[in-house]
């Protein structure tokens, strides 16, 4: 068996996070992971959890659409947003007859980045120049850096995917 996962991102640690959570979550089943730049709607850094989610459903409505003409078996969409100065993630999987979501678990941030996010920031551009890395968000994210690399932003995502996963490892349930 092979399914075609749409990813509506072109980011590689959102990337890489799907590709682990589908080889953990159905490990007979062989994956083609795809990427696609796709519009959430709302702005570069979302501010609340409930903006964050509009994103990631804005994403998955726009992925679809976009592949009409070549529709896949599974499609993801990850927003990272800003919840009461933590980040995290929403999570949205569909194939077009059931839906999952989950949301990432949280991290609190520096102050300075809190500050800076309010003002119109992007999270990876502040991490970028509080920390003197360069594009942190295709790597381990603000995550990786504050938990000096013993998490990524890849491992924590993967996470919250296989719980968005849960309406398709139970469907009975769903």
């Amino acid at each position: 068996m092979s399914w075609q996962i749409a990813v509506a991102s072109t980011n590689p640690a959102k990337i890489n996070a799907v590709r682990e959570a589908f080889a953990l979550a159905f490990p007979d089943v062989q994956c083609q992971i795809s990427g696609y730049k796709t519009e959430s709607g709302v702005a570069a850094q979302p501010m609340s959890s409930a903006e964050t989610l509009l994103g990631a459903d804005n994403r998955l409505h726009n992925l679809q659409l976009q592949l009409q003409q070549q529709p896949a078996d599974f499609y993801v969409a990850i927003e990272a947003g800003l919840d009461d100065g933590m980040t995290f993630a929403w999570m949205r999987i569909t194939d077009g007859k059931r839906d999952g979501r989950a949301r990432s678990a949280s991290l609190q941030l520096p102050a300075l980045a809190v500050q800076r996010l309010q003002q119109g920031d992007e999270l990876g551009d502040v991490m970028d120049d509080l920390f003197g890395t360069q594009n942190i968000k295709q790597a381990g994210g603000a995550i990786g850096l504050l938990t000096q690399h013993k998490l990524s932003r890849t491992s924590v995502y993967q996470q919250a995917l296989i719980l968005a996963l849960i309406p398709f490892l139970s469907p009975d349930w769903f």
